[in-house]
């Protein structure tokens, strides 16, 4: 046969398969667009399939794109890297416009006890100003060495290799990585230190029926380092709902893990089994420090503010009550979730934070609390904020995953996740290499922290605790602006350390800084 004529056979092919194609469009009655536009309506359902990524590489601003701008993205890239995480020719963003910017108001001279900015390149310790369960007496409680930790994300939502890389870039920040509620597996288990989440379902603690189990609890915390538990309430990502993994998730090693059947949806119970008012929840709180030792806390997204009311009520004789709370902010979250939860169930973190903070503070319970923020606090200067609200730790989440490799493709939902960040896809997780993305974690959670000792020199502390709510001030625009203090009606004292827990924080950030010619982070400069 001649290459004309094959040429000619395979134009023929080719047109048959439009022609089929087209007669299919015009006959179906799934989609008017195809019955209407044969054949170039199929353009248009592949321009939304990849209009995500067509905008963030073509169409939107640097400041622009949601959850996460590109500018946003690029410094937690390059602090990953540890390249090049300045900006030049001054700001983007639109400051003339903006409602709620936040501006951190620096010193002209620094504060008694301030130390002065870390160069490039030298990692700063950055303990907790708290110690974990020491108001309580906890027979573990600990000085948490990081003020910045890893979220709660379980195995399950990200893939065994994504789990692995975040526990080992925590062993080599010295920070704290939570479970998540999907117990723990393997890949936790590589030298990071744990907060274990016991969620509504009881996944890695529950019994037969899916019973909370005290015994297995015990077993369960003694095989790994856990350093303190998490009752996980409710979270940012689908507030009043239990947690979701998609069946396509769910996989042999997983069910084995969670105790529950692979390929089927795995739902969580909206609320827990153990407990069923504040009463119990806090029986339940001091059951567990006492047969374990640990700190105990709870997380949870904010709405109705009666539960935290009655919580505040019945710790304030001081008999019960948790060691730490964890408040989600409305606008984190990285699992699935309905889009009415995403977008319009619980309040943002500032407000709900602030809101949480303002009872503890009227019963005068704050010093007796570690405060622990999360909700895109990953930004410095959102994690600031968080601070001079009262916060006295921030988790990172969706920041730890960009640092590992995430591309914010937002197909966490689907399993079809491109970077093996989010998925179960064997194909797929193979691509994420764990121990050389685990250095670009701790890269990430190190120049976080380096930012905010930088930041707190500049306002002339010496700990971002120190931060308050004095110190910044939102902007409505170049019109108008009002202290954080003022906005969110903080008394004078609120948002602040007590004095012996200021100058112990103090005291600590006067301390012999590392060698700043020794390099970060095993010495893998650009892995």
């Amino acid at each position: 046969m001649s290459s004309g004529s094959a040429w000619k056979r395979a134009a023929a092919m080719g047109a048959a398969a439009l022609g089929a194609l087209a007669a299919h469009d015009v006959t179906q009655r799934r989609h008017a667009i195809l019955r209407t536009y044969p054949l170039l309506g199929h353009l248009r359902f592949q321009l939304e399939r990849f209009g995500p990524e067509l905008r963030q590489y073509i169409v939107t601003s640097n400041d622009e794109e949601r959850p996460f701008s590109r500018d946003q993205r690029r410094w937690i890239y390059a602090s990953s890297k540890l390249e090049n995480s300045y900006f030049g020719f001054g700001t983007d963003n639109d400051v003339e416009n903006a409602l709620g910017y936040p501006v951190i108001k620096h010193r002209t001279f620094r504060g008694p006890g301030a130390p002065t900015a870390p160069h490039a390149g030298e990692e700063v310790p950055l303990p907790s100003a708290k110690v974990l369960g020491g108001p309580r007496g906890r027979r573990l409680a600990f000085r948490p060495g990081s003020v910045v930790n890893i979220s709660a994300m379980s195995f399950g939502s990200l893939s065994r290799t994504a789990v692995e890389a975040l526990n080992r870039g925590a062993a080599l920040a010295g920070c704290l990585h939570n479970t998540g509620e999907g117990a723990i597996s393997p890949y936790h288990r590589h030298g990071g230190e744990l907060i274990f989440q016991i969620g509504t379902a009881y996944f890695g603690c529950r019994d037969a029926q899916g019973r909370f189990d005290l015994d297995r609890l015990k077993e369960t915390i003694a095989s790994a380092p856990v350093r303190a538990l998490e009752i996980k309430l409710s979270q940012g990502a689908k507030p009043g709902l239990g947690g979701m993994l998609p069946g396509a998730k769910v996989s042999e090693e997983i069910a084995r893990i969670r105790g529950i059947e692979p390929g089927v949806d795995c739902a969580s119970p909206s609320r827990h089994t153990a407990f069923d008012d504040v009463d119990s929840m806090l029986d339940f709180v001091e059951l567990l420090a006492e047969e374990t030792g640990l700190p105990v806390g709870v997380k949870a997204a904010v709405g109705h503010l009666d539960f935290w009311d009655e919580l505040v009520a019945q710790m304030a004789d001081r008999r019960r009550g948790v060691d730490f709370v964890t408040i989600d902010g409305g606008e984190g979250g990285t699992g699935a979730a309905p889009m009415i939860f995403a977008d319009a169930v619980a309040y943002p973190f500032r407000v709900a934070f602030s809101e949480v903070y303002r009872r503890f503070a009227q019963a005068g319970l704050t010093d007796d609390v570690t405060f622990i923020g999360a909700g895109k606090l990953g930004l410095t200067e959102n994690a600031a904020v968080a601070f001079a609200l009262g916060v006295d730790m921030v988790n990172v989440g969706r920041e730890a995953m960009l640092a590992i490799g995430c591309i914010q493709a937002q197909k966490c939902h689907t399993d079809t996740c491109p970077t093996g960040v989010a998925t179960q896809n064997p194909w797929l997780v193979r691509g994420l290499d764990p121990q050389l993305k685990s250095v670009r974690a701790a890269n990430y959670l190190t120049s976080l922290r380096r930012d905010l000792v930088k930041l707190s020199e500049s306002v002339g502390v010496a700990h971002p605790s120190l931060i308050t709510p004095d110190d910044i001030d939102l902007l409505d625009g170049t019109r108008t602006r009002r202290p954080l203090r003022e906005l969110y009606a903080y008394e004078p004292g609120w948002g602040e350390l007590g004095p012996a827990l200021r100058a112990e924080v103090s005291e600590l950030m006067a301390g012999p800084r590392p060698d700043p010619e020794q390099p970060p982070v095993d010495g893998e400069r650009q892995a």
